[in-house]
């Protein structure tokens, strides 16, 4: 058989799962869909019948349903209810008989949405119709036809083809380490999914102007080692699946036209998603017909590294001249205020997806304005954040429907902390934490092991300041001064390595005598607090993996320039899929925004940042050029943030030397770490043996009731009453309400008053 593109058999990198495939047993190419698939845990009523189907439908929603003849291209928004769409136009095709169940197949990116789909067509009456990933669909098709098209079984389907990789730069006599396996390998995607062969691969990675993460010669050179390895074991990758089915279509015109005679309906979500060779495979399922709907927004294309391309979307209207096209542009997700800040981002924009923008409409009540916030560095910017985010749960809104998000992974740290210190529980999606990441677990023994051997080790021996012995023990884990190019796994670890530098430049500036058994302490002391077990919290993910999500109240941390935009956003296409991710970000929020930066890195640092460049004119006080406010909201009103408190405030000073303090540790004792404590060392224990059973009895981390600090300041200052406990940093409204008798109980030496109670 031909091969695409001359290529040996080669999935594309996605949440598809083919685990339990079995034999095809209620159409030539698929089985019945089960109801425990959909994920859905109760059974509605369908509607009594077609017109039913179209109750409670928009106008443009039922134009979308009503709309079942020809190309249909819908552009539709962020929240404007798509997903609803689609479905119901699938479910009254299918009630009012002009498309039969069997007949129609809808395809998307993840199994969750598929899931999602299956279950809303039950509810609608219409089961029977197929809902599945671009994958999934074509692996049914290739195991159903590969006998007839090519004889014997479907070659092997490689469940990680990271150890291949790894074989194939060995055999090409390549050293590659855990990171840059993984960057090669999501190189090789990339260039399946675009039909780039292995020799064509260098001169297409400069014809793109992408930023490769290592030699592109290199990387050809292992990706045909890679196909020939392949090709010698008679396996295949989740690439293959759909390159041999784009063969098998190509060449067995009668097992195409068999395809095209169970399926004549197609319906594809999420189409600015699509890489070319996906498109392949829809055109050779379509033929010839235009029994085509397609759903996406060009605003909302974040994904080019996989090979992801809005062109399809933009282009549909001509290769489909006769195209029905419909704009879904009432937002059912957030209030006027969050979508007057989501159009004012994509007014700004420029390229071809600018010009095909949705102009949303909330269908939302009025809610609050978004809060643009300038912090004097990140700890700050994370505290606020935290504080923030207290204030709002003591308001009543709950910590699973809020969220922090983030350029990237590496930031998480700092937001880890500051949530912690704040006694908030949270979860990561998409990303360890922090202190769990291996390249962090590793550079933290070898600090360690460092530290143990002290001045005996040779690799310090010339080297005194701390942040210096750190980038000294770090280089031997890969650290390096400057950045390697691009994005990918390699950059992401040294993001996590340039965390810690950064983490032992701000200890050293608040402890200028530490030590490096002062830094493995402190880190060792970070990570024992980010290591307790949560319950369901606040959510903190990078702006990819935050797509498809929404909660009541989001939090976009660290838009300064150089995070946002990424450094190594060059081009002009790069620096708009830029603008379109924080247009992502914005459009995840129902009711509270929050957007902030940091001016410096550190405490103390020089104040050279600048907020994103996409804000700019969406602020009082900015304009296109670019202005710089304190606090603002971009309804109108500013306001003083945290930022310019801490100015008026003036440094906090220790209480015993006098010396500026700048660790949050030490600002909430209100002293330096070495400075002689005047501490009740039985008030303390009689605190840490009260905040104990206050965590079993709600069932949270100790650290959620008070960290170690805030408990220690307690026990240092002994409040008297209310207002003396209030002023201790840690402890706030919330937690005075909650737990102040207690407290000011045990420091006066009483029996506790009781449990705290529930919120």
């Amino acid at each position: 058989m031909r091969l695409p593109c001359g290529q040996p058999p080669h999935p594309s990198r996605g949440t598809w799962q083919h685990g339990g495939v079995t034999a095809a047993t209620h159409s030539p190419l698929f089985p019945p869909e089960f109801p425990q698939e959909s994920g859905h845990g109760q059974i509605v009523a369908p509607p009594r019948d077609a017109d039913a189907v179209l109750d409670g439908l928009d106008p443009e929603q039922r134009e979308v349903a009503t709309s079942l003849h020809g190309p249909v291209c819908v552009l539709a928004g962020a929240g404007t209810g798509k997903t609803r769409a689609i479905t119901h136009r699938i479910a009254y095709g299918v009630r009012a008989g002009i498309l039969q169940p069997g007949s129609v197949l809808a395809v998307t990116f993840t199994n969750r949405a598929a899931g999602e789909m299956r279950g809303r067509l039950r509810q609608l009456g219409a089961g029977g119709v197929q809902a599945r990933t671009f994958h999934s669909a074509a692996l049914r098709q290739l195991q159903f036809f590969w006998p007839k098209a090519v004889g014997g079984e479907l070659p092997r389907l490689l469940e990680r083809k990271v150890q291949l990789v790894a074989e194939a730069a060995a055999r090409c006599r390549i050293r590659l380490d855990r990171n840059e396996l993984r960057d090669v390998t999501g190189e090789i995607e990339w260039a399946k999914v675009t039909q780039t062969v292995p020799a064509d691969y260098p001169a297409v990675v400069a014809k793109s102007l992408r930023e490769a993460p290592r030699d592109p010669a290199e990387t050809g050179q292992i990706y045909g080692m890679y196909e020939q390895l392949k090709r010698d074991r008679s396996v295949i990758d989740f690439e293959d699946v759909l390159l041999l089915t784009v063969g098998i279509l190509q060449d067995r015109h009668d097992i195409a036209d068999q395809i095209r005679r169970q399926y004549q309906h197609f319906v594809v979500d999420e189409y600015q998603d699509v890489s070319p060779l996906q498109q392949r495979l829809l055109d050779l399922w379509l033929g010839d017909r235009e029994s085509l709907c397609v759903v996406g927004d060009a605003s909302q294309t974040i994904y080019s590294f996989t090979g992801a391309t809005p062109d399809h979307l933009l282009n549909f209207r001509t290769r489909h001249p006769g195209a029905t096209v419909v704009k879904l542009v009432r937002d059912y997700r957030s209030t006027p205020q969050v979508v007057h800040l989501a159009n004012g981002l994509l007014n700004q924009a420029r390229g071809r997806a600018a010009e095909h923008r949705l102009e949303l409409v909330s269908q939302r009540g009025p809610g609050p304005e978004p809060v643009c916030t300038e912090y004097v560095d990140e700890p700050t910017e994370a505290e606020g954040t935290a504080r923030r985010i207290r204030d709002l749960i003591a308001a009543g809104v709950p910590a699973g429907e809020i969220a922090v998000l983030y350029r990237i992974n590496a930031q998480s740290e700092v937001y880890e902390q500051a949530l912690a210190d704040a006694g908030v529980p949270y979860q990561l999606r998409g990303a360890e934490r922090f202190f769990e990441r291996q390249e962090v677990r590793e550079a933290g023994a070898a600090l360690r092991g460092a530290a143990r051997f002290g001045g005996n080790d040779s690799l310090l021996d010339e080297v005194v300041e701390l942040p210096a012995q750190v980038r000294a023990v770090l280089s031997t884990k890969g650290w390096t001064t400057e950045p390697p190019a691009g994005s990918g796994a390699v950059r992401d670890r040294w993001e996590s390595l340039a965390a810690l530098v950064r983490l032992a430049e701000d200890f050293v500036r608040a402890r200028p005598e530490a030590t490096l058994a002062d830094l493995v302490a402190e880190l060792d002391e970070r990570a024992a607090a980010q290591h307790a077990p949560t319950v369901q919290g606040v959510t903190l993910a990078s702006l990819h993996a935050a797509k498809g999500l929404e909660w009541d109240a989001v939090f976009l941390v660290g838009l300064a320039e150089g995070m946002m935009p990424i450094t190594y956003a060059k081009t002009d296409e790069q620096i708009e899929e830029e603008r379109r991710l924080l247009y992502v970000g914005v459009t995840r929020a129902r009711s509270h925004l929050s957007l902030s930066w940091a001016l410096s890195r550190a405490p103390g640092g020089r104040a050279s940042r600048r907020p994103t460049r996409f804000l700019n004119g969406l602020r009082p006080g900015s304009t296109a050029a670019g202005t710089r406010g304190t606090e603002t909201r971009p309804g109108g009103a500013v306001e003083r943030g945290g930022a310019a408190r801490r100015k008026r405030r003036g440094p906090a000073l220790c209480r015993v030397c006098g010396k500026t303090l700048t660790d949050a540790g030490e600002m909430k004792l209100m002293r330096c770490e070495d400075c002689p404590s005047d501490i009740d060392e039985g008030l303390y224990e009689r605190l840490r043996d009260w905040r104990a059973d206050q965590a079993r009895t709600l069932g949270q981390p100790a650290y959620c009731v008070f960290t170690d600090k805030t408990l220690m300041a307690i026990a240092e200052a002994v409040p008297a009453g209310p207002g003396e406990l209030a002023s201790i940093a840690g402890v706030g409204a919330r937690k005075l309400d909650r737990f102040g008798a207690d407290v000011l109980a045990i420091c006066a030496g009483e029996e506790r008053a009781g449990d705290g109670g529930e919120d």
